[in-house]
């Protein structure tokens, strides 16, 4: 007996609708980013501060130049800071390169680019600025300061 109150769809619009749904639901995956070490980071956690996304290699002068101004850009409270490695360094080498660098930030290990159709940068270093809506505002090439950054983003 049918539910009065509930009507029954015909099969091809119960088909349809499941069918929307269903590619909805493709397009609303959760991008998870993992950290070189430590747990993944959920992109949407990002969502209402800046995030830096910073490409670098140990043999670029340039990139060792600015890891002193990223750190402090990723203390504020508004900004996160992503190293990338250019070389595709994984695992514990990553780690003990970067601590041999002196980054404390967050380093992914691996690329996020491909997530977010970003093309592989051309120079090092670069850095990619997603604002707060997590929306790709321009990616920079050379070495950034804090000034610099924070001139771009209004504070």
């Amino acid at each position: 007996m049918q539910n009065p109150v509930i009507p029954r769809l015909p099969r091809r619009a119960a088909i349809a609708g499941a069918l929307v749904l269903m590619a909805l639901l493709v397009g609303c995956q959760k991008v998870e980013l993992e950290r070189a070490e430590g747990p993944k980071l959920a992109w949407d956690d990002l969502r209402g501060q800046w995030v830096l996304v910073n490409y670098w290699a140990e043999w670029c002068k340039p990139c060792l130049e600015e890891i002193p101004e990223l750190n402090e850009l990723d203390k504020a409270p508004d900004i996160t800071v992503l190293g990338v490695n250019f070389d595709d360094v994984r695992g514990d080498a990553l780690v003990d390169l970067g601590k041999r660098m002196g980054i404390d930030y967050t380093m992914l290990a691996q690329d996020p680019g491909p997530e977010f159709d970003w093309q592989l940068p051309v120079a090092l270093p670069a850095t990619f600025i997603v604002n707060p809506d997590g929306d790709l505002m321009e990616a920079r090439f050379g070495p950034q300061t804090e000034e610099d950054i924070r001139a771009l983003i209004g504070g």
